[in-house]
């Protein structure tokens, strides 16, 4: 098979395209093309192709996953679960992952911390967090780590009634939605009677711990 020429494309990632006396063509990134020393009219083995195609699989899957670190911070399961999802190889996929951990890029203690704040933000509580931690494949074994820097949920449960009810009295129906959407949020149900008593000492009576929906924690 011989390559027949190397074309620049309008890819952002300034991928080139290399076409072949077969008619077939392949997009590959500059790094590939210097570093097997690729030139037009140059004649490629067949023992050849598989490792150009390795190759050119190799560096997609790692400029995919430079990318997708750029964006957020990820762990190292759910980088490799992401290259995969986006049509990687298993194997490309931990390369890439393995390549990056290398170069000490990735860590997932700080990832763990980044939900653990991302949540916070949003108003979650510890249980709707570790669903978040889960969900993004942080090792178990660093959730408590990261929960530990979880500040205490009166604050944000009070700033949910408060704009729930706008300071009036809210009727029964009210009160057990509202306690229903803390506990789907991941705040436990001692912390929100309580809060419903800072708001008003009566409030707890109109809703019981049974009539609720209770979340599905993983």
């Amino acid at each position: 098979m011989r390559l027949l020429a190397i074309e620049q494309t309008r890819s952002p990632q300034g991928k080139l395209r290399l076409r072949f006396d077969s008619g077939e063509a392949m997009l590959v990134l500059p790094a590939v093309v210097a570093d097997l020393s690729l030139r037009p009219g140059m004649d490629i083995p067949d023992a050849a192709r598989a490792s150009l195609e390795a190759a050119a699989g190799s560096a997609s899957a790692k400029e995919r996953a430079v990318r997708i670190l750029s964006a957020a911070t990820v762990s190292r399961a759910e980088l490799e679960h992401r290259l995969r999802q986006k049509g990687e190889s298993p194997e490309n996929a931990r390369q890439a992952v393995e390549w990056l951990d290398g170069l000490s890029l990735l860590d997932d203690e700080a990832a763990a911390r980044q939900i653990v704040r991302s949540g916070t933000a949003k108003g979650y509580g510890a249980a709707r967090i570790r669903q978040m931690l889960y969900a993004k494949h942080i090792p178990r074994g660093l959730w408590d780590e990261a929960l530990a820097e979880l500040p205490e949920q009166d604050d944000a449960i009070d700033a949910f009634l408060q704009k729930r009810f706008r300071g009036r009295q809210p009727d029964r129906t009210e009160i057990r939605r509202a306690a229903d959407a803390l506990l789907r949020r991941g705040h436990a149900w001692g912390d929100i009677r309580r809060a419903l008593e800072r708001y008003d000492p009566d409030l707890p009576e109109a809703v019981s711990y049974t009539h609720l929906t209770l979340p599905t924690i993983a």
